[in-house]
């Protein structure tokens, strides 16, 4: 049977896999509940994320949701209309395999000695289902309940490290602020059902071209602004950031690389789905009075000038790339931002290429901290000093993460902002694009602060042999060579990405 040919749920495949796989997890620690066979868990989860990963590429490859030469969008729609696969939907669900996969490898050695593996990994699963749907989520219901399939387990995972303070503390104040933030986000979404009497995406676009919304007056607009709201949680973007630095820092570090990669694609791929296609730019803005774009120009700006001047402040490792996540979230904010303009394919294409590429470079930076975790290795910079000499390979793959991070040419992160920044210049947002530069330019300062305290400082103490853990270091390792390896496939990825924006947009 042809793949088209196939029923329309099975192109939700690559999230019912990883909630496959969590049932696998939970029948295993049924049947054996006092074992800790890390080698059997951490296998089943990345065999799992990689069974999706496959999937998803296997269907973006043979077309699925790809543009038919008729002019219809070739979207897959299931259980009427409430999910929808496109090649948006495969992009985002490959990104999350991809990190899912990661951190599964990397937690073999991590979470090693630590009680309640089972249900880490199946936290952790559950978290990268709930994150898949996000992708193909086509109603504000069936999105509010993913992103809550997605937070839920989160805040577990954060605090899952029981007898550390910083763990329970960081879960706490991100449970805290999640729930405000899934508050505004279910309290917008009432309001634009109000205003349009619709929660379906594209009925809700209907009504709003029609002229036909907020028959009470301000119901749309301020609605619009709560969902923003909730988008800037997931995303950790200013004004609901304050969770990211506690939550990263305290949670084990390969929690902090999921998070920070896979649940930000997440958060992104969600706003993308729901500002271009229940919001049409013109429409709304002539229904509320307010361009929403604008609200996404002053949000990427904040965010990533708070996020590259706070990490710049930083002596801790950790907190230093949980405050460089925000700046990130600002870059990719530059896509929503430039959708009313001229040349909205190419900044918000380039947007999803940054996350695809920051899956790979900002999850090897949290995994080598999760490396020193694991070595016993302190958490200021000073405590990484020459720990280029005792484990080369790592800190090679740290300094190709770092330059990558910084956007140094050649290596991905540099094609990925520039298609931002020439994006951002086409759109008319010249402010923007130059912030996008100096913010780039600041974070080189203390992206190479780190790679110079592994390679030229000297130890402050001296050190034994560090042990090579068998999986922290196949991941990074792995991490470190995709970074590398987009390079000659930058040129497909950066097509994907566009034609994907495209079919949004059209």
């Amino acid at each position: 049977m042809a793949l088209l040919e196939l029923p329309a749920w099975t192109t939700l495949a690559p999230a019912l896999l990883l909630a496959l796989t969590a049932l696998v997890l939970f029948i295993i620690d049924s049947i054996s509940p006092d074992a800790q066979n890390s080698g059997l868990l951490a296998g089943t989860t990345a065999a799992g994320s990689l069974a999706s990963l496959g999937v998803a590429v296997w269907y973006l490859l043979a077309g699925v949701g790809t543009p038919t030469v008729d002019g219809g969008r070739g979207i897959i729609d299931v259980l009427g209309d409430q999910f929808v696969v496109d090649q948006l939907a495969l992009f985002f669900m490959i990104i999350v395999a991809v990190v899912t996969a990661l951190v599964a490898v990397a937690s073999y050695d991590y979470m090693e000695d630590h009680t309640y593996q089972a249900e880490y990994y199946s936290l952790v699963l559950l978290a990268a289902t709930g994150m898949s749907f996000m992708a193909a989520a086509n109603s504000l219901v069936t999105i509010f309940i993913a992103l809550e399939l997605a937070s839920l387990p989160s805040y577990a995972l954060v605090s899952i490290l029981k007898d550390n303070r910083g763990s329970v503390e960081g879960g706490l104040k991100y449970f805290l602020i999640g729930a405000l933030s899934s508050a505004i986000f279910v309290y917008g979404i009432s309001l634009v059902y109000g205003a349009t009497g619709h929660l379906q995406l594209e009925n809700i676009a209907a009504v709003i071209e029609a002229g036909e919304a907020d028959p009470y007056g301000g119901l749309l607009g301020l609605g619009i602004l709560m969902l923003i709201g909730g988008f800037a949680f997931k995303t950790a973007s200013v004004p609901f950031h304050f969770w990211a630095p506690e939550a990263y820092e305290g949670a084990p570090a390969p929690i902090s690389a999921f998070l920070s990669s896979a649940s930000k694609a997440a958060g992104f791929v969600i706003a993308f789905r729901v500002f271009t296609e229940a919001f049409p730019v013109a429409e709304t803005a002539s229904a509320i009075g307010v361009d929403w774009t604008l609200a996404f120009i002053i949000l990427a700006i904040v965010t990533m000038t708070l996020g590259n001047f706070a990490a710049a402040t930083q002596n801790n490792v950790k907190r230093m790339l949980a405050y460089s996540s925000i700046g990130h979230a600002g870059y990719a904010l530059i896509g929503l931002a430039g959708i009313s303009a001229g040349g909205g394919e190419l900044v918000m294409g380039a947007a999803m290429m940054h996350l695809f590429v920051y899956g790979f470079m900002n999850t090897g930076a949290f995994l080598f901290v999760a490396l020193a975790e694991y070595w016993g290795v302190g958490r200021t910079f000073e405590d990484y000093n020459g720990l280029g000499r005792r484990a080369p390979v790592a800190c090679f793959a740290l300094a190709i993460f770092m330059f990558s991070l910084a956007g140094i040419p050649p290596l991905g992160g540099f094609w990925s902002k520039y298609f931002l920044f020439t994006g951002a210049l086409e759109a008319g947002l010249i402010v923007v694009a130059a912030a996008l530069v100096i913010n780039s330019a600041l974070s080189l300062y203390y992206y190479s602060r780190l790679v110079k305290a592994v390679w030229i400082e000297e130890p402050v103490t001296e050190r034994d042999g560090l042990s090579q853990p068998v999986g922290l270091y196949a991941a990074i390792v792995v991490a470190a060579v995709m970074t590398l390896a987009l390079l000659p496939l930058f040129g497909p990825v950066a097509d994907t990405a566009v034609d994907a924006a495209t079919a949004m947009l059209a």
